[in-house]
């Protein structure tokens, strides 16, 4: 007979598998009586389980909704379904929930048995993921590492090519991971530099844990997602796009979203959008996006480059667009 601890995992798992179960099958199940069952459902209530009994002819016991999250038991194609769905989620557009499911994907592989590990990395390698927007490839094996030396607070060592190519080993204290549209970022102390800086996920390669653990250090900021911002914006930009906009400063707030600035215009109905950037497509599709008419003030390569897609766009339509 399985050990009482054994069974009562065993119970649990059964109660979060369906939603009711009769007292005499669960007893069935587990091999037990029905006075041992009822011992167990209140061992597991201890625990902060909230499991309902309904009396009667149909009664039985059901898994009620709690005021906290308990621990759950997965079995191994649960396991393997959540671990390769939180793979995926990493590259969620959703805010706030591509960071939430790294650190879930850390806490889940570290306790995966070996086998199921074996089977997750060979769905990972076999599966292509398709975004409806150019995104940054990063390795799913140095997420969840970067994932676990986050939670772990456990220095780590990695090679990092920087935007102009150097390359160079770093020694950092990992702090937390943040996404920017679809490019992660490790916010980490680097140990060489004696600094708080910001690491491109996609440039990171051999990363490895060092077991050497370290107390949280105090940071000069108050929340990473604005640190690496703020970090991005001093990065310098070789195109400065000012452009009219015929439309009210809050419709066009609204949908350009916070990588421009948008200024009130003199004009009733209109106002100015300013836009630093190293990408004149980016520029010409956050306009594109706004929804309204616009004036291109500057620079006059925006002018050309939108004048090239207009063609390319004409032509595709089969020469539509042009006006006869």
């Amino acid at each position: 007979m399985p050990t009482t601890s054994a069974r009562t995992l065993r119970l649990l798992s059964l109660l979060q598998m369906r939603r009711h179960w009769g007292g005499a099958e669960l007893a069935r199940r587990l091999g037990v009586s029905l006075r041992t069952v009822r011992r167990d459902v209140d061992r597991l209530r201890e625990l902060g389980y909230p499991v309902d009994a309904e009396r009667g002819v149909d009664g039985g016991y059901r898994m009620a909704p709690g005021a906290a999250l308990p621990p759950l038991v997965l079995d191994d194609e649960e396991a393997v379904a959540l671990t390769v769905g939180l793979l995926a989620a990493v590259q969620s557009p959703v805010s706030g929930s591509a960071e939430a499911s790294a650190r879930t994907l850390g806490k889940v592989v570290d306790v995966l048995p070996r086998h199921l590990r074996r089977r997750v990395e060979s769905l990972a390698r076999s599966t292509d993921q398709t975004t409806w927007r150019p995104h940054t490839v990063v390795d799913a094996a140095a997420l969840t590492l970067m994932a676990q030396a986050c939670r772990d607070a456990e220095r780590v060592t990695f090679a990092y090519a920087s935007a102009d190519g150097q390359h160079s080993e770093r020694r950092v204290e990992p702090y937390r991971l943040v996404t920017v549209g679809s490019t992660w970022y490790l916010v980490a102390f680097d140990m060489t530099r004696q600094d708080w800086r910001t690491f491109r996920l996609d440039r990171v390669s051999d990363p490895a844990v060092t077991g050497a653990r370290f107390a949280p250090r105090s940071q000069p900021f108050d929340d990473a997602a604005a640190f690496v911002r703020g970090r991005i914006e001093q990065l310098p930009k070789p195109y400065e796009v000012a452009a009219r906009v015929f439309s009210p400063m809050p419709a066009v707030q609204g949908r350009i979203g916070s990588w421009a600035t948008v200024e009130e215009d003199p004009d009733p109905g209109t106002c100015r959008v300013r836009i630093s950037t190293d990408s004149l497509d980016w520029a010409a599709f956050a306009l594109l996006t706004v929804g309204c008419d616009f004036e291109v003030e500057g620079p006059s390569e925006l002018r050309g480059h939108l004048s090239e897609w207009a063609a390319r766009l004409d032509r595709a339509c089969g020469g539509r667009l042009s006006p006869q």
